[in-house]
């Protein structure tokens, strides 16, 4: 039987971009973790859109956005501004809704 060598991912990720803390890297992580956040925003759309068996069309109108909108949230294809947010949830009737910002605090967003 063949030997196979394996490589850990923390060193692909090293030579790809670069080891923790340097501008590239931070870059790659920053980008990667608002992409997850647009996902589960997303994905949150979704399933409160698909509950109130609205379509992404009915939603849309519900916002005052197209279709098209709609399924790039759902599927995490964009990233969402506060106020398209606040008018999606509101849409989907969640009435009050706040952004926890650690030690910082609780701020309301609607």
């Amino acid at each position: 039987m063949a030997k196979m060598n394996v490589t850990p991912l923390e060193v692909l990720t090293e030579e790809v971009f670069g080891k923790e803390g340097c501008p590239k890297r931070d870059a790659m992580e920053k980008q990667l973790k608002e992409e997850v956040n647009a996902y589960f925003v997303g994905d949150a759309i979704r399933k409160m859109r698909q509950a109130q068996n609205l379509t992404q069309e009915e939603l849309g109108e519900r916002v005052g956005v197209q279709k098209a909108q709609i399924s790039r949230l759902e599927k995490g294809k964009s990233i969402i501004t506060l106020p398209t947010m606040s008018r999606i949830f509101q849409a989907l009737g969640v009435a009050t809704a706040t952004l926890d910002l650690g030690i910082s605090g609780k701020v309301e967003l609607w």
